[in-house]
């Protein structure tokens, strides 16, 4: 029987570390990294979305990154599942070692399996809602709220397309759609196509917390508000779902006078801060993840190279 083909996954919540383990990573192993984050695979959005820097693209080869426009309001997990899987396969063919890195589950998880998505449709009820949305858009997102918080906790209430799709799927089922995330978490993990050695990276919250908040206060000296408000000069805005992204829909606030800069900034922090936890509980469900603290090593370099014993181990 042939053997799958091996890939690396690096998966964690944001600023653990990800991109400096990544690279190295790639360097040691002769990989290639496949960006696994739902924001980064648009154009323009390089700040907020902490994209590796051109230099750090320069010295490794980066897939998956400003694959679409900000105007692409179609770009899906499945558009995203394609492209990614033809990147393994060119990687693979060259020789190399394929690393998915990012901190979107789904996308990251996605790749790995067939996409059987559980959930059902119902056209004449998803137009009912959209007719109620454009007529109402706020009581259409608190009904969500009120029968599955989970979902509406991660959409912005701008989100005409996900916030319909999660009501129609309450109304044709009657079960949140958040549940039948959970479900198609389970269908992924009975058949991958792929041998994928799954590296996870925490850290104690506190310090995990810590750096998000550093981070956040370094996104707004590298031009972050210029970055955001020269796209709203442009005349877009969160209508568009990549412009929803923690970041840019709180910079919107402040753009249209509802906050000032100061607060759109401890709204970013505390929207990073929940957003973490939600990731971990998101990658907390695959047990066959092996996680390491880097917080708990000597050095990141003590800890790049006990995942690259690993990683070799895992590979034979």
């Amino acid at each position: 029987m042939t053997q799958k083909p091996f890939v690396l996954c690096i998966i964690g919540p944001t600023a653990c570390h990800k991109t400096e383990v990544s690279i190295q990573l790639a360097k040691r192993l002769n990989g290639e990294i496949i960006s696994a984050d739902s924001v980064a695979v648009y154009r323009r959005l390089d700040i907020g979305s902490a994209k590796p820097t051109i230099e750090e693209q320069q010295a490794v080869p980066h897939h998956m990154i400003d694959v679409a426009d900000i105007t692409d309001t179609d770009y899906s997990v499945a558009r995203f599942c394609q492209q990614a899987r033809d990147a393994i396969e060119s990687i693979l063919s060259r020789g190399k070692l394929p690393i998915v890195v990012g901190g979107s589950g789904l996308y990251s998880d996605a790749i790995f399996s067939e996409m059987r998505f559980c959930a059902p449709s119902d056209p004449a009820i998803r137009s009912r809602l959209e007719k109620e949305y454009r007529t109402d858009a706020d009581a259409v997102f608190d009904r969500l709220r009120r029968l599955d918080a989970v979902t509406a906790e991660r959409l912005h209430r701008n989100d005409a397309k996900r916030i319909i799709r999660a009501l129609e799927v309450y109304e044709v089922s009657g079960k949140p759609f958040s549940e039948w995330n959970e479900t198609f978490v389970k269908v992924q993990e009975e058949g991958e196509r792929y041998r994928v050695f799954r590296c996870g990276l925490d850290m104690d919250r506190a310090k995990l917390y810590e750096r998000i908040n550093l981070r956040v206060d370094r996104m707004f000296e590298n031009g972050l508000k210029q970055e955001a408000f020269s796209l709203f000069d442009e005349g877009l805005s969160p209508r568009y779902p990549a412009l929803q992204a923690i970041g840019y829909a709180q910079l919107y606030e402040a753009y249209r006078g509802a906050v000032t800069l100061e607060e759109a900034k401890e709204q970013i922090k505390l929207a990073t801060r929940h957003f973490a936890k939600r990731q971990l509980t998101w990658f907390r469900r695959n047990k066959q993840t092996k996680w390491y603290f880097t917080d708990q090593f000597e050095s990141m370099d003590a800890c790049i190279r006990a995942i690259e014993q690993d990683v070799k181990a895992n590979a034979k």
